[in-house]
């Protein structure tokens, strides 16, 4: 069964910057696709980047060039790097490795 761990969310002003990570474990278990979604307050959950093992990437037409996904492969993990935060970023991110979702990890962005 895969696991995975997601560290780096937070509260940050607006116009900040954080740095998820998630990290899929046992290792070595092969993972095709790692990325992220988020659910802000009261709607759905919502994809902001995929990248693949090849490294091929897609984002969220809105979020392009904000966030930055990126993808340490020989360790199953995946990281989103957030700027120019606002407050309608706010939300639970969530990890996902191919079939496989992280618990969550909120992320909240005061005015």
């Amino acid at each position: 069964q895969v696991q995975l761990v997601e560290s780096g969310g937070g509260w940050v002003q607006a116009g900040g910057s954080l740095r998820l990570s998630c990290t899929s474990s046992p290792v070595g278990v092969p993972i095709y696709t790692m990325g992220w979604y988020r659910q802000p307050p009261g709607m759905q959950r919502e994809l902001v980047a995929l990248i693949r093992d090849g490294g091929s990437t897609t984002y969220a037409d809105s979020l392009r060039g904000q966030f930055t996904i990126s993808r340490d492969g020989t360790k199953n993990t995946v990281h989103l790097q957030m700027i120019s935060l606002k407050t309608e970023d706010a939300g639970v991110y969530y990890c996902c490795a191919d079939q496989y979702w992280g618990k969550g990890t909120l992320v909240t962005v005061s005015s």
